[in-house]
């Protein structure tokens, strides 16, 4: 995988959508902060720390859905390693 330094990364947005660095900056914290509510909250769901209404109310169904599946996944993995 190519790492692209977030400077670079800042300069091509700012450069392919005609937005001001500043305009850029704050989609890409709106973004981070949107995203690591939604870590948070399904981590809260999943610890059974809030209900599963709650959770999708707070990060929708789609998201509840595939955090189910993939947890789901990662403790078959987890039994299917232990039971060898």
């Amino acid at each position: 995988m190519i790492e692209t330094s977030p400077l670079t990364v800042l300069e091509t947005l700012v450069h392919e959508t005609c937005k001001p660095e500043t305009e850029v900056l704050t989609m890409a914290f709106r973004a981070g902060l949107r995203q690591l509510w939604r870590e948070h909250s399904l981590g809260r769901y999943l610890r059974g720390e809030i209900d599963r209404e709650k959770a999708i109310e707070v990060v929708g169904i789609d998201w509840v859905e595939m955090a189910e599946k993939q947890h789901e996944a990662m403790l078959g993995d987890l039994a299917w390693a232990l039971a060898e």
